[in-house]
């Protein structure tokens, strides 16, 4: 209770304190006034009696400073004094002021701007959703397969009615199609959505209303849209009486019902949805068929809300033993087939998945970046606190102890970090949307999305860093400060430089550190470029070069499955004519593209399945040429043919994983496998390509003849000598030839389809040579100011050679050698950490080695070069040293 008492008195000492301060004035007086009298009635003066009353009293001041550190925390005054005292100290020095915040701005500044770029696509990409941090993925598996698939939609219901720990469900699909309005026609992504969507995601319209539960029902019933506000901005104009008007999408005429509020862009990270339909609409929009009703159709995304207390194991082992349940009640489509509760961040389905090894690698790389700023600021305070030695031997002579000293210089650099932080928080401001500057150009109508998000975490973590920076950077230059031998000082008359040796060495590790971290990103640099070069020179497993995709989108059109079969022959037998073309097909899917091939359990004649296995394979339908045009070799058995249509034998084209994984290096051609009850003989082999990435891991796979599973949407390959910009006119006038409201997608080259699929590597390799140019230039500056330093303090020494002879080459070697010394010294240190770090990461480079010696080469020869620059500078100063001034000064 005492201590409770004391602390509130002190507590309550902080207010009032002119007041108190009057009193303790006036009490110390009264107790003076009484000695005094005491005095004079003793038969002294009252000269004499005053003095003696102050002697007998003792130090005023010193009273008075003890009565108030008993009264109030003195915290807070030394506190506005410090700062005060920093800001003042700031001032005097702007050179040094600017560029200690600068150098601290760019640490803070790209780890604020990181993890702005981790918050907003990965922790929380749903800002406007209500209860984000209840919201998981459900995540598809496969017993025996790695990956993740996705659901179902009669799987989701049934998950929906039995699942008594869930909140809601939600189920998405994404969308590409075309929007008219009026006589404009534009592509857009959307999203086929439940109509729970926006209640569960606590999403209210702007303007207008969401979905109500009987438009999720019957099939192709509800043509109704909710429009993003994008959209309504900018294809409407916001106009106001939007609500009740119509669109055309995917040439079927939708009652606009609501605008989406501003900042929800839907949730498929990466990409901004420009509408949602209810899902009830999903045959309108998938040229593949109705899938609601069937458990072998795993084409939708689905999320769940869980209830207010349930954990994510809870849900786990629940929504695991209905799986099991399902896997019970319908073995055929069931079988092996499990769920995984997954948070945002680690959803497969979306840019997320691919963006998070991008920003770990970011992450990592600026915690290097801001280590490098501290330990260059550091380095620049050692090198000024030596100019203020005097000040500091001065305070310790007038009483000030070394823990007052200490707390001053902290302050001081507090001041810097805070600086620093808000100048970081404005760059990650500025840096929130550039992930989408660095995206490479889509196709028509998809909007990037992938924004940084500036939250109170993000605050929070801020201010953390500014408190970690300043005691990395400010705690061991104010120690060694504090360290001054005030005898020796004031004997010597000079600035106090004891321990002057320990302070070089300081400096020196500081130097080191710098370097050594500085190797470690160029070399890790150098080893993602390396393996991006070999990723975007692996053969994919088709031919990127001489081939162009266009298309053309028939079933907005109206198109039904005949008249676009007579169109896509047509449309061949002119393009086939043109000049320099050799060949053209249609085919569903586009490898690397954003569709999605069509993926089916499979029955395969003659091989034994083990209990829990359902075999599973993916598959393209592709026309004649398909093969000759992609230049993907047939390795066994024939290509399709013209022949191959509806009214022959359903045949397949099966790729080597598939055969070797089913037929056991027996011969395919002419076995048989069936595919959703329909049997099919195996007329040609392959070889394996990559169908989504470089990087994928390989499955089985096949084709089957467009005309034999046909699908009014498909892309238009072509192989020719000509450019895509030459065959653009030409391609559009055979379509429009064909019929005048038809308009081709731009053609493009199948390399640079390809290379969008190495974005993540590319934006990981832009984004470490970005930080290891900014660690580069912080190492320079450490270095540069620690030689320029040793070259101001050692003027007389430097002068005194020259006048003994010594030549400018002299003087060069001897103020460079130290600091090749330093960098010889760094690039040790940094090459035995990169071995050690870059093979923690060896698993995300491709086709190199974490010990490549072209990489390391390659840091070696940046760090050699910068750090001559870096040495050059000041030793050239000191050849210009003149030996007569410097001698006589």
């Amino acid at each position: 209770m005492k201590t409770i008492r004391a602390a509130c008195w002190r507590l309550l000492g902080l207010f009032r304190k002119k007041h108190r301060d009057a009193e303790l004035a006036s009490e110390i007086q009264h107790h003076l006034d009484l000695l005094a009298e005491r005095k004079i009635a003793a038969g002294m003066s009252p000269d004499e009696a005053r003095h003696a009353a102050l002697r007998e009293f003792g130090g005023v001041e010193q009273c008075k400073e003890l009565a108030r550190e008993q009264r109030i925390w003195m915290w807070p005054d030394q506190l506005r004094q410090d700062l005060r005292f920093g800001f003042r100290m700031l001032r005097r020095s702007p050179a040094f002021s600017a560029l200690a915040i600068l150098c601290l701005t760019l640490g803070i500044g790209t780890t604020a701007a990181v993890f702005s770029w981790i918050e907003g696509i990965l922790f929380h990409p749903y800002p406007t959703v209500a209860h984000e941090e209840r919201m998981f993925v459900l995540a598809g598996t496969t017993r025996g397969a790695s990956g993740f698939n996705q659901l179902s939609y009669p799987d989701c219901i049934d998950l929906q009615k039995n699942s008594s720990l869930v909140e809601s469900f939600i189920v998405d699909q994404l969308v590409a199609t075309t929007l008219s309005i009026g006589d404009r026609a534009e592509r857009a992504i959307g999203g086929l959505v439940t109509p729970n969507y926006f209640e569960a995601l606590g999403v209210r319209p702007a303007l207008g209303r969401g979905f109500t539960p009987d438009e999720g029902m019957g099939r192709n019933a509800h043509p109704v849209a909710v429009i993003s506000h994008e959209a309504w901005k900018n294809r409407y104009e916001s106009d106001p009486e939007i609500i009740g008007k119509t669109q055309y999408l995917n040439g079927v005429q939708h009652t606009i019902i609501g605008v989406a509020p501003e900042n929800f862009h839907g949730t498929f990270v990466g990409v901004s949805f420009q509408f949602w339909v209810p899902i009830s609409m999903q045959e309108t929009f998938d040229p593949t068929g109705y899938k609601l009703e069937d458990r072998n159709a795993r084409a939708f995304e689905s999320f769940v809300f869980l209830k207010p207390g349930v954990t994510p194991r809870q849900a786990q082992e629940e929504l695991s033993a209905l799986t099991r349940r399902l896997e019970n009640d319908f073995p055929e489509t069931n079988r092996g087939h499990g769920i995984d509760l997954l948070p945002l961040w680690r959803s497969p389905f979306n840019v997320a998945a691919e963006m998070l090894p991008t920003l770990e690698i970011a992450f990592a790389v600026v915690l290097f970046v801001l280590l490098i700023a501290c330990a260059n600021v550091s380095t620049l305070l050692l090198v000024r606190s030596l100019l203020r030695q005097p000040e500091m031997t001065a305070r310790l002579a007038l009483g000030a102890g070394r823990g007052r000293l200490l707390q001053q210089l902290l302050t001081e650099g507090l001041i810097l970090s805070a600086f620093a932080t808000a100048g970081g928080i404005l760059v990650a401001h500025w840096c929130r949307n550039a992930l989408v500057l660095a995206f490479p150009a889509q196709a028509p109508g998809i909007v990037v999305n992938l924004p940084g998000q500036i939250d109170w975490r993000v605050l929070a973590v801020s201010a953390g860093v500014c408190v970690l920076a300043t005691l990395l950077f400010a705690l061991a230059p104010a120690i060694q400060v504090s360290k001054v031998d005030l005898a020796s000082a004031i004997n010597s008359g000079s600035s106090g430089v004891v321990g002057g040796r320990g302070r070089s060495r300081l400096r020196s590790a500081f130097v080191l550190i710098q370097m050594s971290l500085s190797f470690v990103l160029i070399a890790g640099a150098g080893l993602l470029m390396q393996s991006l070069q070999r990723i975007q020179g692996a053969s994919p497993g088709f031919s990127t070069e001489g081939v162009l995709l266009s298309g053309v989108d028939l079933l907005s059109a109206g198109y039904n499955a005949e008249r676009a079969k007579a169109f896509q022959d047509q449309l061949l037998e002119r393009v086939r004519r043109l000049p320099s073309v050799e060949a053209a097909t249609f085919a569903r899917v586009i490898p690397f593209g954003l569709r999605d091939f069509s993926s089916a359990p499979i029955t395969v004649e003659g091989y034994q399945a083990a209990p829990d296995e359902r075999p599973t394979a993916d598959y393209n339908q592709v026309g004649p040429d398909y093969f000759n045009v992609m230049g993907i070799p047939i390795v066994a058995g024939r290509e399709f043919m013209r022949t191959d249509d509806e009214n022959r034998p359903l045949v397949a084209v099966v790729d080597e994983t598939m055969a070797a994984k089913y037929w056991l290096g027996k011969d395919p051609i002419g076995r048989r496998f069936q595919m959703k009850g329909r049997w099919m003989e195996v007329a040609g082999v392959a070889k394996a390509s990559h169908y989504r990435t470089k990087l994928e891991t390989p499955k089985p796979f096949f084709y089957v003849p467009l005309r034999q599973n046909f699908a009014v949407q498909g892309g238009l390959l072509i192989r020719t000598r000509q450019g895509a910009t030459a065959m653009t006119a030409a391609l559009a006038r055979e379509v429009r030839a064909l019929d005048p409201n038809l308009a081709p997608v731009a053609p493009i080259t199948m390399q640079e389809h390809v290379d969008r699929g190495t974005y993540t590597q590319r934006l990981a390799v832009t984004l470490l040579a970005i930080f290891g140019g900014m660690a580069l230039l912080l190492a320079a500056i450490g270095l540069y100011s620690v030689l320029s330093y040793a070259v101001s303090q050692s003027t007389r020494e430097l002068a005194l050679r020259m006048a003994l002879g010594a030549g400018i080459y002299d003087l060069l070697r001897l103020v460079m050698s130290r600091g090749l010394v330093l960098t010889g010294g760094g690039l040790i240190i940094g090459a035995i950490a990169a071995l050690a770090l870059t093979h923690l990461h060896a698993s995300r480079l491709y086709q190199v080695s974490p010990y490549d010696p072209i990489a390391f080469l390659l840091a070696f020869l940046v760090m050699t070069m910068v750090a001559l620059l870096a040495c050059l500078l000041p030793a050239l100063r000191a050849t210009r040293i003149d030996p007569a001034r410097a001698l006589h000064a």
